[in-house]
């Protein structure tokens, strides 16, 4: 029996963690989901950060990976826009 979605824990950063107010989120998605598919469900929760679609890069479990990594069932994922520097 195939399980119906995996849970990823996605940790917040910059612009992300400022826009939902807390470090980490918990998402339920489809099997064999892309990184890049937990990136267009933020911004499509807020359109706001859409500024940052191109130029967010993806981890998983503490790897740099590409946008189209699938994601396994307990994976931590983290999205990192560019930091703004003074």
């Amino acid at each position: 029996m195939s399980k119906s979605a995996i849970t990823v824990t996605v940790k917040l950063f910059a612009a992300y963690q400022e826009v939902y107010g807390v470090p980490e989120l918990v998402l339920e998605l489809p099997p064999a989901s892309p990184v890049v598919a937990v990136r267009d469900r933020l911004i499509a929760e807020h359109p706001e950060l859409n500024q940052w679609r191109d130029v967010t890069r993806f981890g998983v479990n503490l790897i740099f990976v590409e946008p189209n990594t699938i994601l396994q069932d307990g994976d931590e994922v983290v999205l990192i826009p560019p930091v703004s520097g003074g």
